[in-house]
């Protein structure tokens, strides 16, 4: 497949990575890539069963018997997770506070990459996450990194979760957002940092279109 159909899309949570995405990849026809939505299901999955986020070896074992699908749907793309759709319940604070401990176990990084390789090997697509361009996807042809303030992404968050009926203080939320910068960016296999050739974007202050307008601006007849 042609490098020019692999559009990566990495940034911190709150970034706006999702939205951005899934919009660009809709004006582009491409097949959008939510790799965070995967590891909330991983995570919602974890929780279900009660086991520590933590707990490498518990969590290696459930992978073994854990599959996750996402399908695209008119109103968003659909996360299937061992065949139960599961796309609000990921959303959950509860999900939102464990998934970066989650995510850090090697096993987690290892078996989501190789399921990540293989849609964008298989489709054009636009996919976002923390690592797209640097570790999943580290030869496509376009990379972005789009970030925005602290306060920004918590605002966005805050206002997301309080249209869904959830009720979190914006300072706890700021507080759990700064823990998961720290938490992403620290960790050892493939921490969030930007591609060495990846465009930064500031999102902090424009609109979903504007974003949206400046990527298609940006990726020019290039696709």
């Amino acid at each position: 497949m042609s490098k020019l159909q692999q559009i990566a899309i990495d940034g911190p949570a709150g970034a706006g990575k999702s939205t951005i995405a899934r919009l660009l990849a809709r004006q582009l026809g491409y097949l959008y890539v939510d790799t965070g939505a995967m590891y909330r299901a991983v995570t919602l999955k974890v929780l279900k069963q009660g086991l520590d986020p933590g707990d490498e070896k518990e969590i290696a074992d459930m992978l073994t018997e854990t599959e996750v699908d996402l399908i695209p749907a008119t109103e968003g793309l659909r996360v299937i997770l061992d065949g139960e759709d599961v796309s609000d319940a990921i959303r959950t604070p509860q999900v939102s506070q464990a998934v970066s401990q989650v995510a850090r176990i090697p096993a987690v990084r290892e078996k989501l990459t190789i399921w990540q390789r293989a849609l964008g090997e298989k489709w054009p697509v636009v996919m976002d996450g923390r690592d797209i361009g640097t570790v999943v996807l580290p030869e496509a042809e376009h990379k972005f990194f789009l970030t925005a303030s602290l306060e920004e992404r918590a605002r966005r968050r805050y206002l997301e979760l309080k249209s869904k009926g959830y009720t979190q203080s914006f300072e706890s939320l700021l507080e759990e957002m700064a823990l998961r910068d720290k938490m992403d960016s620290g960790r050892e296999i493939a921490p969030l940092k930007p591609a060495e050739d990846a465009q930064i974007i500031d999102t902090t202050g424009m609109t979903i279109e504007e974003v949206v307008n400046e990527l298609l601006k940006r990726l020019g007849g290039n696709t």
